[in-house]
């Protein structure tokens, strides 16, 4: 059995709910309203890139070139992200509910 430090703790479905209606209350919050509106007015250049990117999901599915130019641009801001092994070859089970 591996150790507890080998590993970083899993975030089950339920704890990453807890997290994400916190955040959403903190955002959300009267108090940090102000902050809210800095933050959106600071950032009015990213909302256009927002839209960008909306329009291009949009267009992917159309197009394999845009599917494969977003797809190189997204890894240019986005580690590569490996999945952890899991199934009955990995030695991983599915506990039954």
């Amino acid at each position: 059995m591996a150790s507890a430090s080998a590993q970083p703790a899993a975030l089950s479905a339920e704890q990453a709910k807890v997290v994400l209606a916190e955040v959403i209350q903190a955002f959300s919050a009267p108090e940090n309203a102000v902050r809210m509106d800095e933050a959106r007015d600071n950032a009015c250049n990213d909302m256009g890139v927002l839209k960008f990117a909306r329009l291009v999901k949009s267009y992917e599915a159309q197009d394999p070139e845009i599917a494969s130019l977003s797809g190189k641009l997204k890894a240019l801001f986005l580690p590569p992200m490996t999945l952890p092994p899991h199934g009955p070859a990995s030695g991983g089970s599915v506990a039954a509910s």
